[in-house]
């Protein structure tokens, strides 16, 4: 490893420009000898043969310091200094830190398989219960019958042999059949927890899709309206974009991976086939790798647990710390599995063109950052052009994920503790609290750092705890 007067003198031979020093003899660099100049055998080897030319680029020149030249000449902070600390690079720190969690994180395996052995058992993905919830698998079969209603609606709309309100309130009635049905039949069935939740995903997609395929085509109608009686859009209103609804517009949009409706999408020229098959490898090796965190590691730390606000409060926090690694670990898997993967392997089969199905989330400064374009075409701006203020239409956008994350969880988990409402509305008072800490501290990264520490390490491992032993209690008082 180099000195230090040495890297520091090197630092500055960069510095300075190429004339830096020329009238001061002492701080002029002189050129290493060169092996023509030094040689007297006139270029030749001991055996007489020519030397080859000097390969410039093989063979940088050498330069040295005089003993006289200064290794201090200007004023400079130290690299981790305050002032200088988000200009430096930080790629070894970064490696360093890879390092460390791979060395730590082997050393947990390790130490799990030494504990526990090896705990993955098909039955907890695959069981006989799960293959007895066929009315879950026939629900699923008969939900694509209501975005068939909702076209004909439509079809009914165009041809004028309804009115604005009537086909209005026939998607307020189809929407909500959506969500209904599916809970209905979960509830009646006691279905396993894997199975009532993956339905109420697929029914809440579907739900989402068919508020869009509703509220756009309102607007076209208002929009087609608007310029048959002369007004003027500009270019805002694209011509594609303003046809009516078709069968396969419709069955397009139910299978795109898309949230939003519009009649026509950007699409690719081709399917790359090989491409596709490497996806499908990766998102199955990811599948696998989320099955044995889960078993290996989430599944014996939550039964060696307690409720958390009933327990002792030192114990649940450990707990909580415990389990938020792995709870991580997962979710970043299943958020690369899902979103990353099987997207686009989605988006390649359909040739779906625009594949921006998420933003550098990680990077929020703010826990309201990460906003989803559905809920900002059909939610947030609606609101804002009918009067109300930014932070009434962010209380709502809020309230809607809220309930939807409650009914994805408690529907399938056959309780109503409303956790997962609660873990979404709480985010709200953290806006407040994290715009305060950015100015007061005057750094942005305040609030990253806000929406890692309750996005990671408190919410998703507090949230599995209080299902967890809520379920549990509830098949103890059913056992009874």
């Amino acid at each position: 490893m180099a000195p230090p007067h040495s890297m520091a003198a090197a630092s500055d031979r960069a510095g300075p420009g190429p004339d830096a020093g020329a009238g001061e003899p002492s701080l002029r660099l002189r050129r290493a000898p060169s092996a023509d100049a030094g040689d007297s055998s006139g270029g030749r080897r001991e055996n007489g043969d020519p030397l080859p030319p000097p390969n410039p680029q093989q063979q940088p020149e050498m330069l040295y310091f005089r003993a006289s030249a200064p290794a201090h000449r200007r004023v400079k902070e130290s690299p981790l200094s305050s002032d200088a600390i988000f200009r430096q690079s930080h790629a070894g720190l970064l490696n360093l830190c890879i390092v460390v969690l791979i060395a730590v994180n082997s050393r947990l395996i390790i130490e799990n398989l030494m504990k526990y052995g090896l705990l993955i058992r098909a039955g907890f993905w695959f069981s006989t219960r799960s293959l007895g919830d066929w009315p879950l698998l026939m629900c699923c079969l008969t939900l694509p019958i209501l975005p068939l209603v909702a076209l004909v609606a439509e079809k009914l709309i165009r041809r004028k042999l309804i009115g604005e309100h009537v086909v209005i309130l026939l998607h307020i009635i189809i929407t909500t059949s959506v969500i209904v049905y599916p809970a209905v039949v979960i509830l009646k069935c006691d279905s396993a927890v894997l199975s009532g939740f993956v339905l109420m995903f697929l029914a809440s997609i579907m739900w989402m899709k068919l508020v869009s395929y509703a509220h756009t085509n309102y607007d076209i109608r208002v929009l087609s309206k608007s310029t048959e009686k002369g007004a003027a859009y500009g270019n805002y209103v694209d011509p594609e974009n303003m046809k009516d609804p078709t069968i396969k517009s419709l069955l397009y949009f139910m299978l795109a991976p898309t949230l939003c409706y519009q009649p026509t999408y950007p699409r690719t020229t081709c399917i790359r086939k090989g491409w596709v098959i490497r996806q499908l490898v990766k998102c199955l090796i990811f599948t696998g790798l989320m099955g044995f965190i889960i078993e290996q590691y989430i599944n014996p730390i939550v039964k060696n647990s307690k409720h958390p606000l009933k327990g002792n409060f030192l114990n649940a926090i450990e707990r909580v710390l415990k389990l938020s690694v792995p709870t991580l670990y997962v979710w970043l898997c299943m958020f690369y599995c899902f979103f990353h993967l099987w997207l686009n392997i989605l988006s390649e089969l359909l040739r779906f063109g625009d594949r921006e199905f998420y933003k550098d989330w990680w990077n929020a400064k703010t826990v309201e950052e990460p906003v989803h374009k559905w809920i900002i075409r059909h939610i947030y701006f609606p609101c804002i052009r009918k009067g109300l203020s930014r932070g009434v239409a962010i209380l709502i956008s809020f309230l809607v994920s809220a309930v939807f994350h409650e009914i994805c969880v408690a529907v399938p988990c056959h309780i109503f503790k409303f956790w997962a409402f609660f873990g979404i509305m709480f985010q709200i008072p953290l806006v407040f609290l994290t715009r305060y800490l950015q100015d007061k501290f005057q750094n942005i990264m305040v609030g990253n750092m806000i929406f890692w520490f309750f996005f990671s390490i408190v919410g998703q491992p507090m949230c599995v705890l209080l299902y967890y032993h809520d379920v549990m209690n509830r098949q103890a008082q059913a056992s009874r």
